[in-house]
């Protein structure tokens, strides 16, 4: 037990299968309650679908495990409606910092641009952060939540999936139509569906310690390497919520987890870093190995894998949950548009090919981290080495410098859903591209921020010097065109922020913000006129320098997997 942190114990029951004998029939179940499956059934359920969450459990993931939560993962949890209290809770921080024994040699600051509504980083224990979202998901209408319900048996069939589950109350049979697997690295369902797992497994032992302690350390990421305290090894160490602090140490491949964890053991390693200043107390020990691969396929029939289950990667970096929860937000819109019949089933194959994208950018960047962490060789070390020395005095060593490259939004440019550019623009916001977030005045005139207007739809972003730049006839025209769309689409008017623009938002009809310290049009290289076409997972889909409603049509059908769109022809004047 934790002396910061009591463990919840969430009540089951006897499912009503158990009760009648027959086989419960369900659109979706999702297997697994960490954060991957937790954030997949909130959005599910949120956007009306009924959804059933199986665990084998009743508490959170026993000890802090992750850690480091992501600009764009906070932004997910803003639009599940659970971000806040997590980042009011969580320990925010923009900077980290590399050290090569005594001496500082790299910096950096993940979030060096102003105007940004989440920083590049929150450190939060998992437990925290699987406590919350369990907390937010009881209050769901539409979702059921089973604890102590094992998955024992699951048979995949070319419409649906059967599964066998066991309880404290009994055994009982389930039938859905999609089943979301998020249950964790070893995944028992992926191993009774034999479905294989692909990578490297790295020989190397890193031994976890989180102390209490009241230290006036920086809220910054520092990590040395060959410390004097640690010499040959490496070592992290992150502040956490309630004066927590992580620190890993590295310990080789030959050494034995058990003896490393006794405290015995574990002490004199942190006095030797803390020095006899610092009073401590150890909250939780663990020892891990890692590993870098991933599935070869992300959806098989009717069965979708997310998270730990289908990719893992070393801890450096903070790619783990990242990438999962972000692994969430591209399923569940797709998802819901085939349930909904707005979209075919092999949509869900880009679900798969994005996504392994983004699996295999994770795990080349983190094995390029671990090699250089841990290096192999002789000859490896002398270069890494040589790299860390030359670093501190030229800034072109800099950029070698590796101690993990932490965790960022993959820019899926060559996804099937974009449409090209037609016209010439500047920056990142390409198709393909995570939204950058910006300040924004609301209808109310209040401060806000753009992500928050784009919803769970599509959405459109049209830029205009002045809200009256368009005739009240072009709006309507325009809403009517988009409200008769299949496919719901959300359309925000974006105007400079001026006195003359805030007099007319309060009398504004439809969904309108003001460009806050020109932050969207710099971001967005926004010109009078240009519009945006944007994934209910907040990437670009398209963009133009005017509209041309025949063409957002076109793009919009091939964004949401070339659904047919029924919808009246439309006047272009």
């Amino acid at each position: 037990m934790l002396s910061t942190f009591t463990y919840p114990e969430f009540q089951s029951y006897c499912p009503p299968e158990i009760e009648s004998g027959k086989p419960g029939e369900y659109t979706v179940v999702i297997v697994g309650a960490g954060p991957v499956g937790l954030c997949a059934a909130i959005d599910l359920a949120q956007q009306g679908k009924s959804v059933l969450l199986l665990d084998n459990d009743n508490t959170v993931s026993i000890g802090s495990r992750g850690v480091c939560y992501a600009k764009r993962t906070l932004e997910i949890l803003d639009r599940l409606g659970c971000g806040e209290p997590m980042v009011q809770k969580g320990v925010s921080w923009n900077v980290g910092r590399t050290f090569f024994r005594n001496d500082e040699v790299f910096n950096f600051n993940l979030c060096p641009e102003p105007d940004h509504h989440r920083p590049g980083m929150i450190n939060l224990q998992q437990y925290y952060l699987e406590d919350y979202l369990v907390k937010h998901a009881l209050g769901l209408p539409k979702l059921d939540i089973r604890f102590m319900n094992k998955v024992t048996q699951v048979h995949s069939k070319e419409h649906s999936v059967d599964l066998a589950v066991e309880t404290p109350f009994g055994n009982y049979q389930l039938n859905t139509q999609w089943l979301i697997v998020a249950d964790g690295a070893r995944s028992p369902i992926r191993s009774m569906l034999g479905l294989d797992i692909d990578g490297k497994v790295f020989m190397d032992r890193f031994l976890i310690a989180d102390v209490i302690m009241k230290a006036d350390f920086p809220t910054e990421r520092w990590f040395w390497f060959d410390p004097p305290f640690h010499r040959n090894q490496s070592v992290l160490l992150h502040r956490q919520a309630d004066n927590v602090f992580r620190i890993d140490f590295q310990l080789g491949w030959q050494a034995d987890p058990d003896e490393e964890k006794k405290p015995e053991n574990v002490i004199p390693r942190i006095q030797a870093m803390l020095g006899p200043e610092h009073e401590f107390e150890l909250e939780w020990v663990s020892v891990y190995t890692f590993q870098c691969r991933r599935m070869n396929r992300f959806n098989h029939d009717r069965v979708l894998f997310a998270g730990d289950c289908a990719h893992q990667v070393s801890p450096f970096g903070a790619r783990g949950a990242n990438s999962g929860i972000q692994d969430t937000d591209n399923l569940v819109w797709k998802l819901n548009l085939v349930l909904d019949g707005k979209a075919p089933e092999q949509l869900l194959d880009t679900y798969s090919q994005e996504r392994i994208y983004a699996a295999d950018e994770n795990i080349m960047n983190s094995t390029r981290s671990t090699d250089f962490i841990t290096p192999k060789s002789r000859v490896s070390k002398m270069f890494r080495n040589a790299v860390l020395d030359l670093a501190e005095r030229h800034n072109f060593a800099r950029s070698l410098v590796n101690s993990g490259r932490l965790s960022v939004p993959s820019f899926l440019t060559q996804s099937v859903l974009n449409t090209p550019d037609e016209d010439s623009f500047t920056g990142r916001m390409v198709p393909g591209a995570p939204m950058d977030d910006a300040p924004v005045i609301n209808a109310a005139g209040n401060h806000d921020w753009l992500l928050g207007h784009t919803g769970n739809t599509f959405a459109v972003l049209y830029y205009l010097n002045n809200l009256t730049d368009l005739s009240d006839k072009q709006r309507d025209q325009l809403r009517r065109a988009l409200q008769e769309l299949f496919i719901p689409v959300n359309i925000v008017f974006v105007a400079r922020d001026t006195q003359e623009a805030r007099d007319a938002l309060k009398l504004c009809k439809e969904h309108c913000v003001l460009d806050s310290n020109n932050r969207i049009a710099e971001r967005y290289d926004m010109k009078p006129h240009t519009l945006y076409l944007v994934r209910p997972d907040q990437h670009i889909a398209a963009r133009w320098r005017e509209l041309h409603m025949q063409k957002l049509l076109q793009a919009l059908q091939k964004a949401s997997g070339n659904v047919p769109l029924h919808t009246q022809s439309i006047n272009q004047d």
